[in-house]
């Protein structure tokens, strides 16, 4: 019985890793089909150490969270089985994904100086942008996960931001994360403060919402002059002597 029990239990481990592999084939494949497997394998990577920044963190503050999910052109995610306890935890979570993708947007960057090399610099370029992407204030993107250490209604000013953006490169991506934010833009238009669910949850001390508004702030800055710099960089590199 124990040994069937051991079997069933590798199978469903193997299974979950499975189906992050397959995934990630999946959304390789999709990609590759456009822009070439160079890019390709470069892009799901650096996908890939985003969601990990969220799993070990998640992990680490002991909550039971999934392997990641990858669907091409949209990006992917990590299940959270066990909704974190308070605004400080999920603010934690949130932040890791874009601090670790940014390491390996960095990673890119300094590997394309030293070898000279456009994919590596057009990688780098795109590990930037999704990172600040998901920077925007708005659930559910990371960045609504670490302004509600402020309140929920920061939330509505995301909803400009992602207008702009659609209104500058439509998109049916960005329709799809409208439809996702949606619910989250009511809750912060009716959100209570005084509400005994809400006083618990988004509790957190001083000290521990200006830190985590720094780094919010510090990394929403790099990111975009970095982004800012390196489409300027591959820009001039298209542009004939």
């Amino acid at each position: 019985m124990t040994k069937l029990l051991l079997l069933l239990f590798g199978g469903l481990k193997l299974g979950k890793l499975a189906a992050t592999g397959g995934t990630m084939l999946v959304s390789l494949v999709a990609y590759a089909w456009i822009y070439g497997w160079r890019y390709a394998t470069g892009f799901v990577g650096l996908i890939l150490v985003h969601e990990m920044g969220h799993y070990l963190a998640a992990r680490k503050r002991g909550l039971d969270v999934g392997l990641p999910t990858f669907i091409p052109f949209v990006g992917a995610w990590v299940e959270l089985k066990q909704l974190p306890a308070d605004v400080e935890t999920e603010a934690y979570v949130g932040l890791a994904g874009p601090v670790l993708g940014t390491v390996g947007a960095l990673v890119c960057y300094l590997l394309a100086r030293s070898y000279d090399s456009q994919l590596l610099l057009a990688l780098a370029y795109a590990g930037c942008f999704i990172n600040l992407f998901n920077l925007i204030p708005l659930s559910p993107f990371d960045g609504g996960r670490v302004t509600a250490v402020l309140s929920p209604r920061i939330w509505l000013l995301g909803v400009p931001v992602l207008v702009g953006l659609f209104l500058v490169r439509p998109s049916p991506i960005l329709l799809l994360v409208a439809l996702l934010a949606a619910p989250q833009v009511m809750k912060a238009w009716r959100y209570d403060p005084q509400a005994p669910e809400n006083r618990q949850y988004y509790a957190i001390d001083a000290e521990a919402r200006l830190t985590y508004m720094l780094c919010y702030l510090g990394l929403v800055a790099f990111l975009a002059i970095m982004t800012h710099d390196l489409h300027t960089s591959l820009g001039a590199a298209h542009i004939p002597n």
